[in-house]
């Protein structure tokens, strides 16, 4: 691997999701492939290795199924001519066991021990034998694991025990475990970390959700790319040199990000303190003109929407008129009423019934949308028949504090945990709105919640919800810039998606070019 390459072209891609991730992942897809290193035509065969582990084996027990490879099996890919197609249990002893005294101290490895990263040793506890010889996974110096139960598995938990205590040890039953012999265990973890052992491992696994599990055989028998034995040392070598490139690239990374993620906090910061009207033009326009290269991830984009919001109802937006005043939420709507305290029956069509899943800050997705009766129906907005412009208001549950309005043409009802709220004469619809999802309010909502495990706003706390409130030609001219600067944050958030996708597929594209010719 060219490593200068790789780091020159690492800035290009490094904002890609996972990019440090997925150039790990390639490297041990390469390794197993004999894309890596030179192959030496003075190292034995593999086919003579395997020949001579065979020979040293002698007699295995029926449980190990000893069947050879035959010379004409083909695995699912094309390897080198020194290297062979084999299988974990042609390499070492499966599930084998220890004997020691009782009193022997020993090692424990609980899962939580083992490590998915590759090249981290498991850790382990001090027992004695006789506590942990049965109901256990035996293993000692050497041996090589891989958890098989969900999701430790698809993590790539596997691991060489080393520098247990008295040399042997127990641990959790989710493992498969192998002893090798004549073979280097750290080429076999590295191939059990691999991503062609892992994802063609997760469609194999068995059990219901949550407990699903890698089969023995799958483990024991899958085609497995064994290279010559000075050649495994030789791959061992330079994927710890390249994990160690990995491991610094990261570290760059991080860094970088670091500062970014800083001063996106600090100039959004800025806008939100109060300060003298010239440091606060500068610090906005600073702001707004560097919002596409402020804004990087998703998290950036929805904090900056935060701090359009809370400029808006600090009259930070647009011009200000003199005559702001603030008033409790109840003495500017028309009305406040609360949900029907009932699941309604649903049916596959019928009269739309709402409800918070439906809600995002100024936004409802009718596409979501259940249906009730007639009769439900009629139940349902005694209290008030919503309208076009009215706001709904999420009170309760994982969008507590969340307000859009109700749309033109749609006839709805109320679902649970949500509130209906009517404007009066004193608020526009679409400006209330805005100050309901702005940070002034949804703190009081967090501040304010009861309910432990469910927690909701009471409707006396949102009736009491101090609105500031400009004169109404204001308020709409508030709503037009708010949108003008949402409609920008949209297309970052398009732009956004876009350059990652870009940064994904030239993130496999580079990683190719700074790897070609190897092997």
């Amino acid at each position: 691997m060219n490593a200068d390459r790789l780091m020159a072209h690492f800035e290009r891609i490094s904002d890609a999701p996972d990019a440090v991730s997925k150039l790990r992942r390639f490297i041990l897809d390469l390794a197993v492939r004999g894309k890596l290193v030179d192959q030496d035509p003075g190292d034995e065969p593999a086919e003579a290795l395997l020949e001579r582990i065979a020979s040293k084996k002698g007699e295995l027990s029926s449980r190990s199924r000893t069947k050879t490879t035959h010379e004409n099996e083909k695995g699912p890919y094309e390897l080198p001519p020194s290297w062979i197609w084999s299988r974990i249990a042609d390499l070492g002893l499966l599930s084998p066991r220890n004997n020691a005294s009782d009193s022997a101290v020993c090692s424990f490895v609980p899962m939580s021990l083992i490590s998915a990263a590759f090249g981290v040793g498991a850790a382990h506890e001090k027992r004695p034998w006789g506590d942990i010889k049965k109901g256990y996974t035996h293993i000692a110096d050497g041996d090589v694991a891989v958890a098989k139960i969900t999701p430790c598995f698809e993590n790539g938990k596997s691991t060489v025990f080393r520098s247990l205590t008295g040399g042997i040890g127990a641990g959790t039953t989710e493992l498969h475990v192998v002893r090798p012999i004549e073979m280097s265990p750290d080429y076999i973890v590295l191939f059990l970390k691999s991503p062609c052992f892992i994802e063609n491992g997760i469609p194999r696994m068995t059990g219901t959700a949550g407990q699903k599990r890698l089969p023995g055989d799958y483990f024991a028998y899958r085609p497995f790319p064994l290279p010559p034995l000075a050649e495994q040392h030789r791959i061992i070598a330079k994927v710890d040199e390249l994990m160690m490139l990995c491991d610094r690239l990261e570290a760059s990374q991080a860094e970088r990000d670091s500062r970014r993620d800083r001063l996106v906090v600090a100039s959004l910061n800025r806008l939100s303190q109060p300060t003298d009207s010239d440091e606060f033009k500068k610090d906005a326009g600073f702001t707004l003109s560097h919002l596409n290269r402020l804004s990087t991830k998703p998290e950036h984009i929805k904090e900056l929407r935060k701090a359009i919001l809370n400029l808006a109802v600090r009259g930070k937006l647009v011009p200000q008129d003199d005559a702001w005043q603030t008033a409790p939420l109840s003495a500017i709507a028309e009305q406040i009423v609360d949900c029907p305290h009932s699941t309604p029956k649903w049916q596959p069509r019928g009269k739309i019934c709402v409800r918070t899943n439906q809600f995002s800050p100024g936004k409802l997705d009718l596409t979501l949308s259940r249906f009730v009766s007639e009769t439900t129906f009629r139940e349902r907005i005694q209290r008030l028949a919503p309208q076009a412009n009215d706001i709904l208001y999420s009170r309760e549950g994982g969008i507590l504090g969340v307000a859009c309005r109700v749309p033109e043409g749609v006839e709805l009802c109320l679902g649970q945990r949500m509130m209906l709220i009517r404007p009066g004469q004193k608020a526009d619809s679409a400006y209330l709105e805005l100050v309901l999802n702005s940070p002034l309010i949804t703190e009081i909502a967090k501040k304010s919640t009861t309910g432990g495990a469910a927690p909701r706003v009471n409707v006396s706390t949102v009736k009491a919800y101090p609105i500031p409130l400009p004169p109404l030609a204001e308020q709409k001219r508030i709503v037009a810039k708010v949108d003008e600067l949402m409609g920008i944050c949209d297309k970052l958030e398009t732009q956004l998606e876009s350059q990652q996708k870009g940064r994904r597929q030239l993130l496999e594209a580079l990683l190719h070019e700074a790897l070609e010719g190897v092997g």
